[in-house]
């Protein structure tokens, strides 16, 4: 009786510390895990001991069948207290091994971290070098190039140096647009003033840098050409002080690669700086002078600001009229340039008035086949359609295409006729037997024509127009299908010359490598 109270007084403890254990942490759970394995042993113990007693005092069969039944539930209950213990000893282990997997990750994010900072400053420290090197290597080259441009200064024949003084070719900044009025402004030809100039010439290395430049800028290199042109910029005025009409120079060709960025302002600037200087330093009715002022003009007309360009332009006139004679080619570009700036203000009587002054000088000095001439009458040709004077500007537009047919083809008669009589013919008799008058009439004219000058496909263009105006579409047809097949055969020329360049130097390439491994194949061939 009493074993079974004692069994039962401790599983009524363990009921109790199980609903207890619900609620204790880890820590507390392994403790009294410990304290029942403890208590459990020891009543085991007691167990046996009773057990032993009662075999030798009687043999009660019913007891010691209890006794036994008791001591196996209390070895079942040790049994499973060791197996707790055995999990907890586990479930220690894998969180430590979890805490020291947590260490190590956390270690990891940190070098991840620090390796990208260093990833970044490397990359940095890259970038900065290879700028770096790209700036040397323009140092490079631009020391190179000014020192292979000296001998220029030192090695100049008198004749050429004569020469070259009476042109200035930063005047010639900014090429011709013929199909824009408002942008087909360009400066005039190089004055020839070295009679009139106060003895200052261009040096032999700055028309090389100019040249230089000028491909750079051609090519769309302006990362190269505008380091060259600063650093030439900057090492001119160290040498000469920034008062110098070298430096004026220097900015004009700055200017040119501005422009052509259309960095109108910073151009601008720089312009204003060169007239500036070459005020001071050559005076204000030198033809240098001209040429700048020439050149702003022509800037604040790119920027529609022809307001401000009149006034420049006719400063310019007013020079070179001075200086070279109202009836130089140099003036009558001038008066070109002055031309499109009233007629974009719509003053045509000036427009005309200019335009018919320009075209004189230009026959009278030149001659009627230069291109200037055929310029400078589709420009006049061009005010008399916005003033609706359609037979005035078609005259003008039948006098270039005769003069460049008759420069071909020689006289015109019957069986020699320009481009636009075979246009009206053919707008004549549309209705008629069109296979009587078929495109290859005029096929021949347009094939030896198209080289002239653009002007004469922009004089087909614009009198194609003309007739299309006037309901002529058949005439209209025919000359605007001449000018696309002069461009066209202008363009496949080209292309064939730059590929015909091309396979010359592939080839002329390849000759050399051949050359080179039979050289090699002889030489190893001969070692011993």
């Amino acid at each position: 009786m009493i074993v079974s109270k004692t069994l039962k007084s401790y599983r009524l403890q363990k009921i109790e510390k199980i609903g207890k254990m619900t609620q204790m942490s880890q820590d507390e759970i392994i403790s009294n895990t410990k304290t029942v394995l403890q208590g459990l042993e020891a009543l085991r113990v007691e167990h046996v001991s009773i057990m032993n007693g009662i075999s030798e005092v009687q043999k009660d069969n019913e007891k010691s069948d209890m006794l036994r039944k008791n001591i196996e539930n209390i070895e079942l209950g040790l049994s499973e207290a060791q197996v707790m213990m055995a999990l907890t000893s586990h479930l220690q282990n894998i969180e430590a091994e979890k805490q020291k997997l947590k260490t190590q990750v956390r270690r990891l994010h940190q070098e991840n971290a620090w390796l990208r900072d260093e990833l970044a400053n490397t990359q940095q420290k890259f970038q900065a070098s290879e700028q770096l090197v790209a700036q040397l290597e323009e140092e490079k080259k631009h020391l190179e190039f000014m020192a292979s441009v000296k001998k220029y200064d030192d090695n100049q024949e008198q004749d050429d140096t004569c020469e070259k003084s009476r042109t200035d070719p930063v005047v010639e900044l900014f090429p011709d647009e013929e199909n824009d009025d408002r942008n087909n402004m360009s400066p005039t030809p190089p004055s020839q003033f070295a009679n009139q100039t106060s003895g200052y010439e261009i040096p032999a290395r700055l028309r090389t840098l100019h040249n230089l430049v000028i491909q750079y800028a051609s090519q769309g290199r302006y990362e190269v050409a505008v380091p060259l042109c600063k650093q030439a910029l900057e090492d001119l005025e160290k040498t000469s002080g920034h008062d110098h009409p070298d430096v004026a120079t220097m900015l004009n060709i700055l200017a040119l690669v501005y422009r052509d960025q259309n960095k109108y302002k910073e151009a601008a600037n720089l312009l204003n700086d060169a007239l500036s200087i070459r005020g001071k330093t050559l005076g204000e009715n030198h033809p240098a002078v001209a040429a700048t002022l020439n050149n702003l003009a022509v800037l604040y007309g790119k920027r529609g600001k022809y307001k401000d360009a009149e006034p420049l332009c006719k400063r310019a006139l007013e020079i070179r009229e001075k200086v070279l004679g109202k009836d130089h080619p140099d003036v009558a570009k001038q008066l070109n340039n002055l031309a499109l700036l009233c007629q974009n203000q719509g003053k045509y009587d000036e427009v005309e008035k200019y335009y018919q002054r320009a075209l004189d000088i230009y026959e009278s000095k030149l001659g009627p086949d230069d291109p200037n001439v055929a310029k400078t009458k589709n420009n006049l040709a061009g005010c008399y359609l916005k003033q609706g004077r359609y037979t005035e500007a078609e005259i003008l537009y039948k006098q270039v295409l005769t003069r460049a047919h008759e420069r071909e083809f020689g006289a015109i008669d019957s069986k020699n006729k320009p481009i636009w009589q075979v246009a009206e013919e053919r707008e004549e008799h549309k209705y008629d037997n069109r296979e009587n008058t078929p495109y290859g009439e005029y096929g021949g004219w347009h094939k030896a024509a198209k080289v002239d000058s653009p002007t004469v496909t922009t004089t087909l263009k614009n009198l194609g127009a003309l007739y299309r105006r006037q309901g002529m579409f058949e005439a209209a047809e025919t000359l605007e299908d001449c000018a696309m097949r002069s461009k066209k055969e202008a363009y496949d020329l080209a292309k064939q010359t730059k590929v015909s360049q091309l396979l010359t130097s592939n080839e002329k390439r390849r000759s050399k490598q051949i050359k080179e491994d039979m050289d090699f194949s002889e030489e190893k061939n001969a070692k011993p």
